[in-house]
């Protein structure tokens, strides 16, 4: 019985090591790395941010903001509104006039600062001023979705086992072969199953930091691509 038992764990062990072969994500992983530390930290990781306590509400907040507005314009208008007003509390005293004056100019800021406002109240009328940790009822806040509420998880509660998934975390692991989806969704199911869980809360800044530099939607940079030799470029037509 006990060889049995021995016997069937070490099957198991030997089909993971290869799967993990086959997708080659400790080299991919590593060498993510390596280029992670030639670029800019990502947005909550920067130097200037430090004027901000980083809370789940601080991390909410600037998600909020960086939805459809560029990094730097997400950093500075996150600065000015979270660096004095970093409560539900002190946002809901303010007027929908003041919040679009500090977040200007981010995408749609009329329609956030409004989001902002209401969430705000919602946290504090709900949920006692607390943004709660738990997925379900971080989606069920008006304007939160599955990106932002993963991103609350694993940044703000600092809880990995969450995988927050962008536009180039849905493309690049299409495009890398590991996995074949439609839809963010279905690449957060796919990679919570085959992705080891070791690598789970290095991915989403990882791969953002290499879809923003390397690994372009369009006319990708394959010719300097650190993993091109793992890549099987799938609906490449065009790089670089």
């Amino acid at each position: 019985m006990y060889l049995f038992k021995h016997s069937h764990h070490l099957h198991i062990k030997t089909m993971i090591s290869n799967v993990e072969d086959t997708y080659h994500f400790n080299e991919i992983m590593t060498l993510l790395h390596q280029h992670s530390s030639t670029v800019q930290k990502p947005l909550v990781s920067r130097e200037k941010w430090e004027v901000i306590q980083k809370t789940p509400f601080t991390v909410l907040i600037s998600c909020l903001l960086s939805l459809r507005t560029k990094d730097e314009v997400t950093e500075d208008a996150s600065i000015r509104l979270l660096g004095r007003y970093d409560t539900a509390e002190k946002i809901v005293a303010l007027s929908e006039e003041e919040i679009q004056e500090l977040i200007y100019p981010v995408g749609f800021y009329k329609t956030k600062a409004k989001r902002i406002k209401e969430i705000s109240q919602t946290i504090i009328d709900v949920y006692n001023g607390t943004v709660p940790k738990d997925f379900t009822k971080l989606l069920s806040l008006k304007g939160v979705g599955r990106k932002t509420a993963n991103i609350v998880m694993v940044y703000g509660f600092d809880d990995p086992s969450h995988i927050p998934i962008d536009t180039h975390c849905h493309r690049i692991p299409n495009r890398i072969g590991w996995i074949h989806t439609k839809t963010p969704e279905e690449t957060e199911l796919q990679l919570l199953r085959i992705l080891p869980k070791q690598y789970w809360t290095d991915f989403n800044h990882l791969f953002v930091q290499f879809g923003q530099t390397i690994c372009t939607p369009l006319s990708p940079h394959c010719s300097i691509c650190p993993i091109s030799q793992y890549c099987k470029k799938t609906q490449v037509t065009k790089h670089r």
